[in-house]
């Protein structure tokens, strides 16, 4: 599959059979941190999203108000999370789509919104290679490493399902199944519906969430946290109270993610770490790519934080 024509998504009208428990496993997983927490500043997030790239790399990074966490990892993180990480409906879908496969769940994580304009004009997620994963190395590098083309051979591939659960006004989805040249779809937010997709390929995005006049909190910063307070939520930043939300003004989506495996013999290759890849390896593919178009770069020291190296390959 590539970019310009991912795997067709699957939507699945009803996720859970008694919804309500996603406001339990919310509470018990809170606080939040932001989902920025992932990036350092522009030029890395510039590598994952066209809006790392409207910012001045004069001026600290805009922090949105947008909070993630994680319900499971390999696991359950989070007493109930087994109902995404188990869920039936999504095992099945990923092997249609697929076209059968192993099919292994891996990750369950929440996304919280509480009102914002539209911020993201479309991304993709965070990928894995054999060797090099979100467990050690920077989210810029693994996106970059997909969009290069040059790590193909070490790919794990996976498959993502959003499930939503909010009410409330805008908090849409958008997601271009054809490619980014191709029109993309609008879904409007269907609580406990879902799309499962193929969205390490599948560029896709959250529409502007709430009233059409809504108030951010200002003075975010990476270390900022939605908080429950016992009847709410409240963006906390150094224990000080920036806002506050009631429970049905924050949109939520679960993301489950599940690795695939085309045959046992790869799953095998996977656990056995015999061809893994290393950042070394990684860096002379990246160096040597560049040389070849004709832009060569000097080696960097620090390759997983310069930003130089970070924008060259970007670019």
């Amino acid at each position: 599959m590539s970019f310009e024509q991912p795997r067709a998504p699957i939507v699945i009208d009803r996720v859970l059979p008694d919804p309500s428990i996603v406001r339990a496993l919310l509470v018990r997983g809170a606080p939040y941190w932001t989902v920025q927490r992932y990036v350092k500043n522009l030029s890395e997030m510039a590598a994952l999203s066209d809006a790392g790239k409207r910012g001045r790399k004069d001026r600290p990074m805009f922090i949105a108000p947008w909070f993630r966490g994680n319900w499971a990892y390999d696991e359950p993180l989070v007493e109930g999370a087994e109902a995404f990480l188990e869920h039936q409906g999504f095992r099945d879908a990923a092997q249609q789509m697929f076209e059968g496969g192993i099919i292994v769940p891996q990750i369950v994580y929440v996304n919280l919104n509480p009102p914002i304009a539209q911020v993201d004009p479309g991304h993709v997620d965070i990928p894995a290679f054999r060797g090099i994963d979100r467990t050690c190395f920077p989210v810029w590098l693994l996106a970059t490493m997909l969009k290069s083309g040059l790590f193909d051979p070490w790919y794990v591939p996976s498959v993502t399902a959003v499930a939503w659960y909010y009410e409330g006004e805008g908090g849409g989805f958008t997601y271009w199944p054809d490619g980014r040249d191709r029109s993309p779809i609008s879904r409007p937010c269907i609580s406990n519906s879902a799309v499962v997709g193929d969205n390490d390929h599948m560029y896709h995005c959250i529409e502007a969430v709430g009233p059409d006049e809504r108030t951010l909190p200002k003075g975010l910063t990476l270390n900022s946290q939605l908080c429950w307070s016992g009847d709410g939520w409240e963006v906390v930043e150094q224990e000080e109270v920036r806002a506050r939300y009631a429970f049905e003004e924050v949109r939520v989506s679960v993301s489950w993610k599940a690795q695939v495996f085309a045959t046992p013999e790869q799953q095998a290759l996977y656990h056995s770490h015999e061809d893994d890849l290393t950042l070394d390896e990684v860096v002379d593919a990246f160096l040597a790519d560049l040389a070849a178009k004709g832009t060569p770069i000097a080696p960097p020291a620090d390759p997983l934080h310069d930003p130089d190296f970070i924008e060259a390959l970007t670019a």
